[in-house]
């Protein structure tokens, strides 16, 4: 038995039937939450705070370093490699003990009022061989009869001026080209005034026509020391296909990582008025990682030859070695995405921002690819011992450019790439077991 009451229930309390419809009333009756509005949100302060200083941090610190870099390429220019040349075999002039050709060099060499240039002093064959590796931007050459035909100017109807050949090589990029030029081009009418003056003082009796070509006997003949095919871009191409692989591997890394982190049930995939929350997959840090660097490394594989396809089959780029060059720009394009899979992993939500400084932003301006890294405040030479754009583009003109030369670049290129690699697989996973060990959970969002 129990303590039930034996009798069944008995009617039912007034008080309880009065009181049982007021449920279902209170239940309509609760006040729908109201929606805010963008007028209202736009009155408060703490809301434009956050976003007004990081646009405008990243506003001045973006011009900063980016017209940094470019500014004044005149002013920072300092010890540019050029080759000097003196193949002159003449006979010294009267009363001189060297030839003309030795006392330019000597000349040149002795100037230690300008360090715009580093002179080489070079023989032909040395300088041809730093021209098509590109240690050389360009070069000064005094050809071998050089002071012979400056002699030949104080005998009688002489009209033929002695020539002084500025080698350039755009191989090195038009701006850096163009800086040599102008450097070559001063030294060659330096000494041709210098020249002129001793002509003129051992030729009193000259006509004014003659002191005309007297005074300035020396002419100057541009040509290119180490000439690129016309679908080269003057120079330029290994900078753009450089950039071309490094975004498609900064890209490429962000999309997969968005990606892998909805389709996992970490992130909403929100596309237009769609959304999309799938079930969270429990999986560690550490296994995200290694699941994100193993589809870059596969979908590497596309872009990369996608990136050749445009450019060397649809736009008919100069390039040779097309096997080595897929190689090398797969390699290069990898260790960009596995560089971002670790400082994203490290990093969260703002690892895409700090991803872009590290390969793009710093990078562009120390990448010596398009200004010389001579002609650049040192700051940005400091960078471009590690950033990423500078070793990958080192390596990528020197297959265009230079007969994929290992002693143009590629040989450090491909020991920076190989570095750059094990610091990004080693940053990342460090850092992943590292969360994981301190129980450093992610965000598992359910659905609904």
């Amino acid at each position: 038995m129990t303590d039930a009451d034996p009798q069944g229930p008995g009617p039912a309390d007034p008080s309880d039937r009065a009181a049982a419809p007021a449920a279902p009333q209170a239940r309509a009756a609760a006040p729908a939450t109201p929606q805010a509005s963008a007028a209202a949100l736009l009155r408060r302060p703490k809301l434009w705070i956050v976003p007004t200083v990081l646009s405008g941090l990243l506003a001045l610190l973006l011009s900063l370093l980016y017209m940094g870099g470019i500014v004044n390429p005149q002013g920072e220019l300092k010890n540019l490699p050029i080759a000097l040349v003196n193949g002159d075999t003449g006979k010294p002039l009267p009363g001189q003990r060297q030839n003309l050709g030795t006392q330019i060099t000597r000349s040149i060499l002795a100037d230690t009022s300008n360090d715009k240039a580093e002179w080489r002093r070079l023989s032909p064959a040395e300088a041809k061989d730093q021209l098509d590796s590109g240690k050389v931007y360009g070069a000064l050459v005094i050809p071998a009869d050089f002071t012979d035909s400056v002699a030949a100017l104080t005998t009688t109807g002489a009209a033929e001026r002695p020539t002084i050949t500025v080698l350039t090589n755009p191989g090195k990029g038009s701006l850096g080209s163009s800086l040599a030029s102008q450097i070559n081009t001063q030294a060659a009418h330096q000494a041709s005034q210098t020249i002129g003056e001793q002509l003129v003082q051992a030729a009193p009796r000259a006509t004014a026509t003659d002191k005309l070509l007297l005074a300035d006997p020396v002419a100057v003949a541009t040509q290119v020391g180490h000439p690129l095919g016309t679908h080269s871009g003057l120079g330029l191409t290994a900078f753009y296909y450089t950039l071309l692989l490094v975004l498609a591997g900064f890209m490429g890394a962000n999309v997969i990582s968005n990606g892998v982190d909805t389709s996992l049930g970490y992130a909403d995939n929100e596309i237009g008025p769609w959304h999309t929350r799938l079930p969270t997959v429990p999986i560690s840090r550490t296994q995200t990682l290694l699941l994100k660097m193993a589809m870059t490394a596969g979908i590497t594989l596309i872009t990369v030859s996608l990136v050749m396809l445009a450019c060397v089959t649809l736009l008919d780029m100069d390039a040779t070695h097309l096997p080595l060059l897929w190689i090398y720009s797969y390699c290069a394009s990898l260790a960009v995405g596995i560089g971002v899979q670790a400082i994203n992993a490290a990093f969260g939500g703002i690892g895409q921002l700090v991803s872009m400084f590290v390969f793009i932003v710093l990078g562009l301006p120390s990448s010596g690819a398009t200004v010389p890294l001579q002609a650049v405040p040192g700051f940005y030479r400091f960078l471009s011992h590690f950033e990423p754009m500078r070793q990958l583009s080192d390596g990528v003109r020197a297959i265009l450019y230079f007969d994929a030369r290992g002693d143009a670049g590629l040989s450090r290129s491909w020991l920076m790439i190989a570095i750059g690699t094990a610091v990004g697989l080693l940053f990342g996973f460090a850092m992943t077991l590292y969360y994981d060990r301190k129980g450093h959970k992610r965000l598992t969002p359910q659905p609904a």
